[in-house]
């Protein structure tokens, strides 16, 4: 198994710590993970991006220039990232905020209301945790909802531990969605 994830959106959507998460649940599970956050110059509402690489065996380089897999959580990161994904492979695009349509016909494409489940499971703050859940529910060998679940409360910083509960759900949720 070897999956090549990129992820972008806004400053504050939670896409740096995406990646830590999928990165630590297939460590838990024993696989081989590389993780390169991007920031924009902003703290909030700049641009973020990060890329993930999941493998059963040894990685070679931590550059993924044509990911299997792109998440989008906002509009610019749509229209900029989406030609860099691979034929064949994934684009999960957050369409409670993205309001263009993908244009690739050669990808399959998952829109997935990620804000409105993370509104469902009680914080629009969780919409990184919907996504995740998509995308382990598209891409299972990646890690399992348990992994996820489980490596929360060390990915989650002191001051937003008390969220955790509501990205279990938020999980779930995208999960039941893909």
């Amino acid at each position: 198994m070897y999956e090549d994830i990129f992820i972008a959106g806004f400053g504050g959507q939670g896409v740096i710590l995406l990646g830590k998460i999928i990165c630590l649940a297939a460590m838990g599970e024993g696989k081989h993970v590389s993780h390169i956050p991007s920031y924009g110059a902003e703290m909030r509402g700049g641009t973020a991006n990060c890329s993930v690489i999941v493998s059963d065996e040894e990685i070679a380089s931590p550059l993924v220039p044509s990911p299997s897999v792109c998440i989008v959580l906002n509009t610019p990161s749509l229209i900029k990232f989406q030609p860099m994904v691979r034929k064949g492979g994934l684009l999960i695009w957050n369409r409670s905020l993205i309001d263009v349509k993908p244009e690739r016909k050669d990808i399959e494409l998952l829109d997935l209301a990620a804000n409105d489940l993370a509104e469902e499971a009680g914080s629009y703050k969780s919409a990184n945790m919907a996504a995740l859940g998509a995308l382990l529910k598209k891409r299972p060998g990646i890690a399992s909802l348990d992994a996820v679940a489980a490596c929360l409360d060390q990915a989650v910083s002191a001051r937003h531990r008390e969220l955790n509960a509501i990205n279990r759900k938020a999980l779930a949720k995208g999960y039941e969605a893909a």
